[in-house]
């Protein structure tokens, strides 16, 4: 990965994003597009959006920028700060973690466990019952730098493991809306007579709620929905859920429900011709991304479900290789360039 793009990657893995508070995320997302695209925009609740104006058809690259996280659900008298989830948090690995409450200042704190000598074998607590320690001696102290509502994530960022493997908190979807700017960043470089939109949505675990505000403001002709997918390569994951889908053998591309089959077609032969190497993905029912809320906008838009391999989901230790991610790149640019030859993305009846 070329080290300007690598920095860009990593400025958004090391800014907190959890879901209603992705402000910072998005504000650096905007910087980097804002130096290449046409324009660049964003709506009341922070999705973001640039452009490179090139004709028709209008297709969209898209990725989630929120991260899951934690939420200040009450203060108790002896200063212990209770939480809440945002998005889909483990609680099986949340207990004996570094934390960081996004107040006015940052606050630094532990969700504190029972040590082994003590507690009863009684499995792990739920999350409603877990509390961050952040050092103060009472409940006063505490509400001097903490309140309700204030979010909370893992202070854990990025590490780099043997070869291209990187390990880091969020990479659920930070890959997403680096590949939105890096397609749209080839289409400008390849000035595509098509018009791509890069887009960097909001609050997509929590229920895809920004895509469904995008999907409904912009009038798109399909929409490339890029967000991790389960990599099913290491030890104990389950035969009978998801895919045969490994790490370094390039980007995911779904099929069934959702996806598209002419935008699957589509997608496809731009990769075979670039020389792209992809795996396929069966997905039956919904897809669990954006790509499900962007479908059923405007009566139906053409959609598709990339997938970026990521194992440890919704840890503070996702794993990823680089260059699949350099790959889901290749792979928007690619069909960024062939975009114009098409008229229509929908199936033909």
């Amino acid at each position: 990965m070329e080290p300007a793009r690598r920095d860009f990657l990593e400025s958004l893995l090391e800014t907190p994003s959890p879901s209603g508070y992705e402000v910072r995320g998005q504000r650096q997302w905007v910087e980097y597009v804002s130096g290449f695209a046409d324009r660049v925009e964003s709506d009341a609740y922070g999705n973001a959006y640039a452009v490179h104006e090139g004709g028709e058809p209008t297709v969209a690259f898209a990725g989630h920028a929120d991260e899951i996280g934690f939420i200040v659900r009450k203060i108790d008298d002896d200063g212990f700060v209770h939480i809440g989830r945002i998005g889909g948090s483990d609680h099986t690995v949340s207990e004996g973690q570094h934390v960081t409450v996004h107040a006015d200042e940052p606050v630094r704190g532990v969700i504190g466990q029972t040590a082994i000598h003590l507690r009863d074998d009684h499995g792990v607590d739920e999350i409603g019952e877990q509390t961050v320690d952040i050092g103060v001696e009472g409940g006063d102290e505490a509400r001097d730098l903490v309140e309700v509502g204030d979010p909370i994530t893992f202070s854990s960022t990025t590490a780099d493991l043997e070869g291209t493997r990187m390990a880091a908190r969020g990479i659920d979807n930070r890959v997403g809306v680096w590949a939105a700017a890096e397609g749209l960043r080839r289409a400008v470089e390849a000035d595509v007579e098509a018009t791509v939109v890069g887009v960097a949505t909001v609050q997509e675990e929590v229920g895809l709620k920004g895509a469904q505000m995008v999907g409904y403001d912009l009038h798109l002709d399909a929409a490339i929905a890029v967000d991790v997918t389960h990599a099913t390569d290491t030890p104990g994951s389950p035969g009978d859920k998801g895919g045969d889908i490994h790490l370094a053998e390039g980007p995911v591309i779904a099929r069934g429900s959702t996806n598209n089959p002419a935008l699957v077609e589509a997608v496809r032969t731009a990769g075979d011709e670039a020389d792209v190497d992809y795996q396929l993905q069966a997905a039956g029912g919904r897809t669990g991304t954006d790509a499900d809320a962007f479908y059923t906008q405007r009566g139906g838009i053409p959609s598709l479900n990339v997938g970026l391999p990521n194992r440890y989901m919704h840890t503070p230790v996702e794993v990823i290789d680089t260059e699949d991610l350099v790959a889901v790149a290749d792979l928007l640019g690619a069909f960024a360039e062939r975009a114009g030859e098409y008229e229509t993305f929908g199936v033909d009846v």
